[in-house]
């Protein structure tokens, strides 16, 4: 019944899409064939209120019917432009702050359930929800310190939004299966996989406490960096539904005439916010991953405060390096070392041919050298880099691609405070310090202490892999002797699996066959 009914949801979903125009705003000149034909039946079948107005306002009011769920669906998809397009990608961000405010007491409920405690035990006031997006919404209020009364923020869970989100993520399981079923060209970009990313980072983000305990850890990792922070949390008024931190008073940075009303040096600003960026993805491998300029406020001592971490990165040292080094490689021309660091990281298959893959990458690289620094972007050219791995059967890199996104993102916010903002220029320091620090005679030295301690873990591991070495070889022998057999189990295993994946089908095909009869009858 979970199939059937997460059939329905995908249907009806597809439904309000296309009544919203949604659909017919995709870039549909191009197709052939049954989906060519399909986009023009969804232009007929736009509502016409809907075919009047602008793609992201479709957007808005399609994904506002479909609840919160489908918001955070949107707000997922803008972090991957590689499987919707830059453009898509551009409007789906625009719906960060698209809910409505919920009721009062449904947040004073929440907060009690989950800390346990009367709020006015906890506050000395709670005022009106003055922000909500799809997970939560965020009010001002006042806590009791020794020092006298201290002004917070509560974010505070939107009822209902954990129940709703795991229905309507059974109907993107469904949608992911089928496009890797009939769309063998979206295999690449792995759809059931991004859904399950999807899954895993929101309900990271619907848990609060580690929400909290990103700030935290962002916030050590910033404590001596110069012009930037984030807000301390209050530990004691903070759960799985609510999280209370300082409230940050400032000038967001999408108010440009604010920040230079209030005297703020727009062109150090944008400079602190790329080097900031940079240092916590090279030094740290760990970076805010929502930084649009509605999350980042200037102080009033001219620091950038970022908030909203329920979306943050990582890297490892192996994409660490990698970033480091392309950027590296590029700014000296180096195409067969940008070449090379692919091979190595093992994002581009051993079966091509590395000097073919640095002519790919000089093809990006040459006609960027030919421009002002201030007008060469680098989100841009990696952009250009992931395209072009496409055509050398590079995978996609969910780490990177957030990666990717999430820089965008910040030089766009840089050029809109310093529309003559040298991304180079103010990149080398950072990126030079890490390559002279990593991959230097320090660096070497950290490479060996990490291989010895790697050696010295697999000494202590040496008495059990020898005991699983000596059992995988005696199963080796019976399967040799008796040939490969399946246990009951498996067998039920993959009959079930079987049957399932016929079943799923059947019920896409009805369920496609009703909504088709849904529509001719809506059209009488």
């Amino acid at each position: 019944m979970s199939s059937l009914g997460a059939s329905f949801r995908l249907a009806r979903a597809g439904w309000v899409l296309v009544r919203e125009g949604v659909v017919a705003a995709l870039p549909g000149d191009q197709l052939e064939g049954l989906p060519k034909i399909g986009w023009q039946v969804a232009r007929l079948l736009t509502r016409r209120r809907a075919r009047k107005s602008v793609r992201s306002d479709r957007l808005a009011k399609a994904v506002a019917r479909l609840g919160p769920s489908y918001v955070k669906l949107g707000q997922f998809l803008a972090t991957r432009p590689d499987v919707v397009g830059d453009d898509i990608a551009l409007d789906l961000a625009l719906l960060q702050d698209s809910m409505a405010t919920f009721p009062m007491s449904e947040a004073v409920e929440a907060i009690e359930g989950s800390l346990g405690r009367k709020v006015s035990d906890l506050y000395l006031s709670i005022g009106a929800p003055i922000a909500a997006a799809s997970i939560a919404q965020v009010h001002p209020a006042e806590v009791a310190t020794p020092e006298g009364p201290r002004k917070v923020a509560v974010k505070v869970i939107r009822p209902g939004v954990r129940r709703r989100f795991f229905q309507d993520l059974e109907s993107y399981f469904l949608a992911a299966r089928l496009q890797e079923r009939f769309v063998p060209s979206s295999r690449r970009l792995r759809p059931v996989e991004i859904t399950e990313t999807m899954a895993q980072t929101t309900k990271i983000e619907m848990d609060f406490r580690l929400e909290a305990a990103a700030y935290s850890e962002l916030g050590e990792n910033t404590r001596d960096d110069p012009g930037f922070r984030v807000p301390s949390v209050d530990w004691e008024r903070t759960g799985r539904d609510v999280l209370t931190m300082e409230w940050i008073d400032g000038v967001k940075l999408n108010d440009i005439e604010g920040l230079r009303a209030a005297g703020f040096d727009l062109q150090a600003i944008a400079a602190t916010l790329v080097q900031s960026f940079l240092r916590h993805t090279l030094r740290d491998g760990f970076f805010h991953a929502d930084m649009h300029p509605g999350n980042m406020f200037v102080d009033a001592n001219g620091d950038i405060v970022a908030v909203d971490l329920g979306i943050s990165g990582r890297l490892g040292k192996k994409e660490q390096r990698f970033l480091a080094e392309i950027l590296y490689g590029f700014i000296t021309r180096n195409y067969m070392r940008v070449a090379e660091v692919h091979f190595e990281a093992g994002y581009v298959p051993r079966h091509h041919n590395v000097a073919a893959f640095a002519q790919a990458i000089r093809a990006i690289g040459e006609p960027i050298h030919g421009q002002p620094a201030e007008t060469i972007s680098m989100a841009k050219l990696l952009t250009l880099l992931f395209e072009v791995t496409e055509l050398f059967d590079m995978e996609t890199r969910p780490e990177l691609v957030l990666l990717q996104k999430t820089m965008v993102v910040v030089e766009g916010v840089a050029r809109t405070l310093d529309p003559a903002f040298n991304m180079w220029k103010t990149a080398e320091p950072v990126v030079g310090n890490w390559i002279a620090g990593n991959l230097g005679p320090r660096g070497l030295m950290i490479d060996a202490r990490d291989g010895l301690g790697a050696l010295l873990s697999l000494a202590r591991q040496a008495p059990d892999l020898s005991a699983r070495a000596e059992r995988l070889s005696r199963e080796i022998d019976a399967m040799a002797e008796n040939g490969l057999r399946f246990d009951a189990a498996t067998a039920r295993a993959i009959g079930k699996a079987e049957a399932r994946h016929t079943r799923s089908g059947r019920i896409a095909l009805w369920v496609i066959a009703l909504t088709l009869v849904y529509i001719a009858w809506q059209l009488l």
